[in-house]
Formats: C-alpha cells, structure tokens, sequence
C-alpha cells in the first residue's frame, strides 16, 4: 500500500495495488507540466482510492489525455489516458520510502537540450508500453 498527497492536501490518496518499475518520461507536455522530466508510477485507476479530493483538478491536455493537480496549491500529481484503465501517479506525491526504483526513460528523443540522461538505465525513444 502506498499513501500520497499533494503540497496542501487538498488531494490524498492510497494506492493498493503494487507499482511496477516508474518511467520518466521526457515529452515536451511532461516537461512543461513539472518543470522537467515527470517520474511516475501506473496502477489500476480502481486502485487509487482518494481520503481527500476538494483540490483535485483534471486539465485536457491532448485529444488522448488528462493531467491530473491540485487547483490549491499547483502540485502535479497524475497522468491519465482516455483509454482508461491506468493512472501515472508522480513518484514525488508518494510518502516514503516507496521502494521504488525508476527503471527506464521514454521519450528521450523530445528531452530537453539543456541536461544529459547519464544513469545508464534503459532509453526509449517513444513510449513502447
């Protein structure tokens, strides 16, 4: 089980489900919204079950996306496909220790120009799943 929050709390929630290994992802929308790449973790959206959401906010982001944040404080917190079925949840928002691992960087070939990906894990250049 593992609990998370945005800065306020005006959004927190518990995830049941186990976290597979995170992703960063390092698209241009990603890097807009979080002011560099976005870490996260996907779980079941069944799994994630919110004790608050008065601050929770949902923007449009694309014609096959939501991103998920608190109207409080501007925290970012999820990322969602219209497919359905998962939710990106941001590995800052978790309480630790998460015993997560980031495991591989997808869209690498959107990353910024001004850093290097130098942690030797795996590189995708899209997003392969």
């Amino acid at each position: 089980m593992h609990h998370g929050s945005c800065l306020c709390g005006a959004v927190s929630f518990s995830i049941s489900a186990a976290l597979n290994d995170p992703v960063a992802c390092h698209c241009k929308q990603c890097r807009q919204q979080s002011g560099h790449y976005f870490a996260a973790a996907h779980a079941p959206e069944a799994d994630v079950v919110f004790a608050n959401d008065e601050g929770l906010a949902w923007y449009r982001a694309s014609d096959s996306a939501s991103r998920g944040f608190c109207r409080t404080c501007g925290s970012s917190l999820f990322w969602r496909s219209d497919k359905g079925g998962e939710i990106a949840i941001a590995l800052g928002t978790l309480d630790e220790p998460t015993g997560l691992k980031l495991g591989r960087h997808v869209w690498v070939r959107s990353k910024g120009d001004y850093y290097r990906i130098g942690d030797g894990l795996p590189q995708e250049q899209e997003f392969e799943g």
